[in-house]
């Protein structure tokens, strides 16, 4: 009896011991320091596979005791399928919260003010974090798998950055960026100057990408913006040099030539009235904003002054003079 009493003991503190270190464990930072470590839990995956999974991603983690630890929390049958990282000083417990609450190892892609469609796509499909499920697509198909109203795709997704799970879908990058501009223009629309000459939303987009395009400083974008809306009023042409470069597509080697703009396509403002059929490129919040409130000015001409910032004229003399002094001596 005295036996069985002290082996029951014996093994009740034994009991007492594994269970003492095995709750010590599920505290202790798996890595304590170094680079995070990735790895993904596939789908259907229970406790003890996803442990598996884990440590053979190279998580220095025993997949019994984590199914052990999964089991023991209740959270064993609520683990997320999907792609994570491993972040030195994170517990085992803290790793269980991390798969049930779906916190995935975040990418980011950033789509710049001024860049083309081309651009961004060709961003898109070059980001090794996306799942590349549009890249078959063409830019008219493209828009209808987004439910859109517009076939063309230029100057209809919203420059910005964008944080994803790795293996997320391309065409939720594009969903996002396409809902994210259309809100923006819509707002810039709903607080728009009065006595704009534009027919809709969409001709203001486009000289939105213009103003986009023509300067890299923000603080003259109103400035542009009232340039090319006082020359819309006058039916004046537009002159752009950016509309021609755009309609050049792939021919444009660089340089701007006289024969370019004597070239005429349906973006040559040198040739053609009006705005331009569509967008030039991928207008951010202050180009949109400066399309929609220009500046209050007659000016109907500018030139550069060859330090990132423009000389603007109300009238030709002016203009020629500010030429002369600003370009030709160069």
């Amino acid at each position: 009896m005295a036996f069985i009493t002290k082996t029951i003991g014996l093994g009740v503190l034994v009991a007492a011991a594994a269970a003492g270190g095995f709750a010590w464990w599920s505290k202790q930072p798996i890595v304590g320091e170094g680079d995070s470590i990735p790895f993904t839990i596939s789908k259907g995956s229970g406790a003890h596979a996803a442990g598996q999974q884990i440590a053979e991603a190279g998580v220095p983690i025993q997949p019994l005791l984590f199914n052990l630890l999964a089991r023991f929390t209740g959270k064993s049958g609520k683990l997320k399928a999907g792609s994570y990282e491993l972040k030195p000083g994170t517990t085992p417990v803290r790793l269980i919260d991390q798969l049930v609450r779906g916190e995935y190892a975040q990418e980011s892609l950033t789509i710049i003010e001024g860049w083309t469609f081309r651009q961004m796509r060709q961003a898109i499909a070059g980001h090794k974090g996306l799942r590349h499920d549009t890249v078959g697509l063409s830019d008219s198909e493209l828009m209808a798998k987004l439910g859109s109203d517009y076939k063309q795709p230029e100057g209809l997704f919203f420059p910005d950055t964008y944080l994803f799970a790795k293996g997320s879908s391309e065409l939720e990058i594009y969903r996002q960026a396409h809902t994210a501009l259309l809100q923006h223009l819509a707002a810039a629309w709903e607080q728009r100057t009065a006595d704009l000459p534009y027919a809709d939303k969409y001709q203001a987009l486009t000289m939105a990408s213009i103003v986009e395009k023509e300067t890299g400083q923000k603080s003259e974008r109103a400035m542009i913006a009232a340039v090319f809306v006082n020359r819309l009023k006058l039916g004046m042409m537009l002159q752009t040099d950016p509309t021609v470069i755009y309609g050049l597509g792939e021919k444009f080697d660089g340089n701007i030539r006289k024969k370019d703009l004597e070239t005429d396509t349906p973006y040559n403002t040198y040739m053609r009235n009006g705005l331009p059929p569509t967008p030039i490129a991928l207008p951010g919040l202050q180009s949109l904003g400066a399309a929609l409130a220009p500046a209050k000015s007659g000016a109907l001409y500018f030139v550069s002054r060859g330090n990132g910032t423009s000389q603007f004229s109300d009238n030709l003399t002016d203009h020629n003079r500010a030429v002369n002094q600003y370009q030709r001596k160069q």
